[in-house]
């Protein structure tokens, strides 16, 4: 028999990953103009020309052994160091490239630091709702993930009296994502700073360390002039993870980074782990291409104005229709509470004119869908007649 755990999680796919799945079965039965696949956060919009334009360079100047070949765990020194300058030169940080380890994605960051980090029983808090496979990361290496609503009459504003409430002794670290998946609500200076201060008075009363790990994919992806706090300048012990899926358009090339300053706690200690980690679970080190391909892209971002209108199109287009969302500030999905209680049902009905939604039980907030905007406006433009034919059978207007 296989490991327990992995079967039973096998047996609970991902609802985001089920629906992609069925998007592409419906796309060959009915063609993909008539299907509105929102399931996953999948840029549509494409990477800068930047990016082909320093892959063909890279190719072309570069020592072929030197591109395609091992380097540190830590990734290459001169692209480390160009992240950190990039940071200290937007944040007004004083790190460098030491502080930083070039991850395989976001997701491989937060891995690594998470298996550093987390002994068994280890509790790990996160905002209700969240992204869903943070739960997987934290089980993964022995922790218990602990969710904390957020406040839903707040615009799912982070509720930082019961993310207090939440921390025991055995509370080694808290997982927030700026702006974030699924709501796209952005935790302003604000609310950080009180959220920091709590988090540091916990600290004193329990004697112990509380890191802050910030995941940080949609960083860039921030509307109407609001603005993305740097989380390190609020609060001592953050750690931040950060990819390139989604300011560069390039998840399938799994490139980011972890930011580790020099003044968290223990620092020599959990920075020597993480990079080991990054070895131990296999990844060895960050795709070599890549790692010089964002070095010389550091400063570009794919069409953000895109996503923008995408949002005002699918926001204004479905609160007309009478439905109720939570505006996004940034990221690039719309978080809508579904006109009955099961979103089960609602989901259910949507499919019936090829929408595809995902289930807010997926990110532990029932009640509501995540809708990927990402994608085609045509996408968006299609989908209204449908959303137009649900509106009339919940009577919303």
């Amino acid at each position: 028999m296989i490991n327990e755990k992995m079967a039973k999680t096998a047996g609970s796919n991902s609802a985001v990953r089920e629906m992609f799945e069925e998007g592409t079965r419906l796309k060959k039965l009915y063609g993909p103009e008539n299907v509105f696949d929102f399931s996953i956060g999948n840029p549509y919009f494409p990477a800068p020309t930047s990016v082909k334009t320093a892959i063909v360079e890279i190719l072309d100047t570069l020592d072929s052994n030197y591109i395609h070949g091992y380097m540190s765990n830590d990734g290459y020194p001169e692209v480390r160091q160009t992240v950190a300058e990039y940071i200290n030169r937007n944040f007004g940080d004083d790190i460098s490239g030491d502080n930083i380890i070039m991850t395989v994605g976001a997701a491989g960051g937060l891995n690594a630091a998470l298996k550093a980090l987390l002994n068994p029983g280890d509790e790990v808090l996160v905002p209700a709702p969240f992204f869903l496979e943070y739960g997987h990361y934290v089980e993964n290496y022995g922790g218990v993930l602990v969710p904390v609503n957020s406040r839903e009459e707040d615009g799912f504003m982070i509720n930082v009296q019961a993310i207090g409430e939440a921390i025991t002794s055995k509370t080694k670290a808290m997982i927030i994502n700026n702006p974030n998946n699924p709501t796209g609500v952005i935790y302003p200076a604000s609310v950080v700073e009180e959220l920091a201060a709590m988090l540091e008075a916990k600290q004193k009363e329990y004697g112990t360390s509380i890191y802050l790990i910030s995941d940080e994919p949609y960083r860039e992806l921030a509307f109407d002039g609001a603005q993305v706090p740097y989380l390190p300048k609020y609060y001592r012990n953050t750690i931040v993870g950060y990819s390139w899926s989604k300011s560069l358009s390039l998840p399938g090339e799994r490139i980011g980074y972890l930011e580790i300053p020099p003044r968290v706690d223990d620092y020599e200690v959990l920075r020597s782990a993480i990079s080991i980690c990054a070895r131990i679970l296999g990844f060895v080190n960050a795709p070599s291409l890549m790692q010089l391909v964002v070095q010389r892209c550091i400063n570009e971002t794919c069409d953000i104005a895109a996503y923008d209108n995408n949002r005002k199109l699918l926001y204004n287009g479905l609160t007309e229709l009478g439905y109720t969302c939570a505006k996004p500030e940034g990221a690039f999905y719309l978080w809508l509470k579904t006109p009955t209680a099961d979103e089960k049902e609602f989901i259910a009905e949507a499919k019936k004119h090829n929408i595809l939604l995902v289930p807010g039980t997926s990110f532990r907030c029932p009640g509501y869908v995540r809708i990927a905007y990402c994608v085609s406006p045509d996408t968006i433009k299609g989908s209204m007649k449908g959303f137009a034919e649900l509106s009339k059978l919940y009577n919303l207007k």
